[in-house]
């Protein structure tokens, strides 16, 4: 790493004999490192257990919870999911996420999640938070405002949908626009006057640890002094890097440097005690680009999407510790297709012109096959009668701007044409025997002469009809159709308290994770909401271990 890397520093753990003789300048029972969803709500639940808590953010709390569309995927039976009209037994929740989450964690872990999940929906209500059960009119990548609960996932696909009736379990906060900050903004005012005390602008450089037994200690922060000419400096790069992170990535990096060189020529270190236990709650690595090409290269082309903190920073102290990691290389890419409502009407071939994956499927399930399956090269095929009824819906399908004009700019701007299919498949360099065997196969389906091979609902599929053509470049390079891509590996940890977990599968006495930082719900496949659920989930289970922990034993 050198010194003008805009990520954390992060040190090998500062190794003591004896925690008394250390020279701790402040000390709780509970240090939080993160100060998004997940550190606020192990913040407010170690405050609930009676312990007093420090949470420690390298900016000034949010981090990509803020930024998030504020959705929280929650079933088992919600208040909004029963206005609306659906039963959502906990068992159909835990059928259906069983399926995606292929067994990342433990089918305990998962029922316990499932089974309180209507509970946290109402602890997050408890701390502020306002949800709604308005749904809009068509399945959608996110509702328009005045919708705040929506199909997020994969649950009216055929495929996934068990022997349950689907329900919807995307419940967005009430609010206008992207719901993450006001969302965030609930939870971090509930920290403050649970009483948990906020150390912003400052970074968790290295562990304590008490040398012979593992036990983390506390941790060294690196604070900016309040009050110091260049805080205000650091909080405006920060905020200018966040809103241009991909539009103008190159500027936003300069940004994120130039808040690095202000922490590194500006903050001063001091000791911090973490009597009962230190939890990591500093999100994925997504900015990190050093360890999203060593772990997942694939995805390097990506657009970012999270913080400027989501470096990585409490992974890599979490390793430095003894920890082990999981599934580092899983990461999320979000090619949503709908809205425009039309575009998954068509089909989505492959390089060679061949279909590979239901078009109605989630965008995130088709953004790991196009990655994980096709080498990242997809094209999304329809004919002149779908991309008249796309741009229609793109200007008056009240769109957000974010899904119209990207979709409108590529139809109009970016999209090959042809006269014929074997012209089309020329443009793409695709095979064109096997684009029209894809196309027929396609247009016989939707005629009713038996059922989809990729199991698209009838209601889904519309033939495609005479020529002009049209193909869209929804390949991860697409430069008018950015493919978003969010880190879900982390940090192995106990199931049962969320305690972080050695080689060995030991915990690590003192040490605990939560939300993208650990292994979770959320690791294996990514639906909307479920980062944000977890963050709650995660974020009070170890807040609580935590500010339980038995000190004869952590002594």
């Amino acid at each position: 790493m050198t010194s003008a890397d805009s990520v954390t520093p992060v040190l090998p753990p500062l190794e003591v004999d004896d925690a008394a003789a250390v020279a701790w300048t402040e000390e709780a029972d509970v240090v939080v490192v993160g100060w998004g969803a997940a550190g606020a709500c192990a913040a407010i639940e170690a405050r609930a257990q009676g312990a007093s808590v420090i949470v420690v953010d390298r900016f000034e709390g949010g981090g990509a919870s803020a930024l998030s569309g504020g959705v929280v995927y929650a079933g088992g039976g919600t208040p909004y999911q029963r206005q609306a009209g659906f039963e959502d037994p906990p068992q159909a929740m835990f059928d259906y996420l069983r399926l995606e989450l292929r067994g990342v964690v433990g089918d305990e872990t998962l029922w316990r999640f499932c089974r309180d999940s209507a509970a946290n929906l109402a602890w997050l209500e408890q701390q502020g938070a306002r949800f709604d059960a308005t749904m809009p009119p068509h399945k959608t990548s996110y509702p328009p405002d005045g919708c705040y609960l929506y199909y997020s996932g994969n649950e009216v696909v055929p495929a996934y949908r068990g022997e349950h009736a689907p329900a919807p379990r995307g419940h967005r906060t009430l609010a206008r626009g992207q719901a993450g900050a006001t969302l965030y903004a609930a939870l971090q005012a509930a920290t403050l006057a649970a009483g948990a005390k906020a150390v912003t602008q400052s970074c968790v450089r290295r562990l304590v640890r008490e040398r012979g037994t593992g036990r983390v200690l506390g941790v060294e922060i690196w604070q900016l002094p309040p009050g110091h000419p260049e805080t205000r400096r650091h909080a405006a790069l920060n905020a200018k890097a966040n809103r241009w992170r991909n539009w103008r990535a190159a500027a936003a990096e300069r940004w994120r440097r130039k808040a690095a060189g202000i922490e590194r020529e500006c903050a001063a270190a001091r000791l911090v005690r973490a009597e009962r236990g230190v939890v990591l709650a500093t999100g994925g690595f997504v900015f990190n680009r050093a360890m999203i090409k060593q772990h997942a290269p694939q995805y390097a082309r990506g657009w970012k999407n999270g913080h400027a903190g989501c470096d990585g920073s409490g992974i890599r102290l979490g390793l430095g510790a003894g920890a082990a990691s999981a599934h580092l290389g899983t990461v999320s890419a979000w090619r949503f297709i709908t809205p425009p409502y039309s575009w998954p009407r068509g089909i989505v071939v492959n390089a060679r012109g061949e279909r590979f994956c239901n078009e109605q499927v989630y965008g995130a399930t088709l953004g790991h096959a196009i990655v994980e399956e096709q080498g990242g090269k997809a094209w999304l095929i329809f004919d002149a009668a779908l991309r008249r009824r796309a741009l229609k819906e793109c200007l008056f399908g009240r769109l957000w701007a974010f899904q119209a004009l990207p979709a409108m700019a590529l139809m109009l701007f970016g999209a090959r044409k042809a006269g014929s299919l074997e012209g089309l498949a020329a443009a793409i360099g695709a095979d064109p025997a096997a684009l029209r065997r894809s196309v027929e196969r396609y247009n016989a389906a939707a005629r009713g002469e038996g059922a989809d091979e990729l199991g698209k609902s009838a209601d889904m599929c519309q033939a495609l009809g005479p020529a002009p053509y049209f193909a869209l470049d929804l390949s991860i390079g697409s430069a008018l159709l950015p493919l978003a891509t969010i880190t879900l590996g982390g940090l192995r940890v106990n199931e049962a308290d969320g305690h972080v977990r050695d080689d060995e599968g030991r915990d690590i006495p003192g040490l605990y994770a939560a939300g993208r930082t650990a292994v979770g719900i959320a690791s294996a496949r990514y639906i909307s909401g479920l980062s944000l659920a977890d963050c709650v989930f995660s974020g009070r289970r170890a807040g609580a271990a935590a500010a339980s922990a038995d000190q004869e034993e952590t002594r």
